[in-house]
């Protein structure tokens, strides 16, 4: 299946935690980074989610945030690590693609954003992302 999500990162899971309507689903992605994704505890029935499973995580570019330090005192539990390899501004937004530990994340952000925060490639980051934006996708 072919999909417009830029951030299809490989992983196994590693943890399910389900509740009554929703789960959390922590993966290892394959560079060594945890992500959390929380979905539906139907979805987790569906997909056959457990320890184990070889999973991708599917983020939309448009819902990765860019902080140049740590972070504290923020409820996004997704918070990883990395160096910009390539900026592409255009006039209202541009295109950050990150190295997360041999892995590729790409944030769309504004033109605005990449100035006030000076990035430019070999700036480190860390990539913020909710863990209700988190998709999974059986591998």
């Amino acid at each position: 299946m072919s999909l417009s999500i830029r951030n299809q990162i490989a992983g196994t899971v590693t943890a399910v935690t389900t509740g009554e309507a929703m789960a959390t689903v922590k993966v290892r992605l394959d560079g060594g980074q945890d992500i959390t994704a929380a979905i539906t505890a139907d979805a987790v029935k569906d997909l056959g989610l457990a320890t184990g499973s070889a999973v991708k995580a599917l983020v939309k570019a448009t819902e990765v945030a860019l902080a140049t330090g740590p972070v504290e005192g923020l409820s996004i539990r997704n918070r990883i690590a990395g160096t910009v390899v390539d900026v592409v501004t255009g006039p209202a937004m541009a295109s950050v693609k990150v190295d997360v530990n041999g892995g590729g994340l790409t944030a769309a952000i504004t033109a605005d954003a990449v100035e006030a925060l000076g990035l430019a490639a070999g700036t480190s980051v860390v990539a913020l992302i909710k863990a209700t934006e988190v998709s999974l996708q059986v591998a």
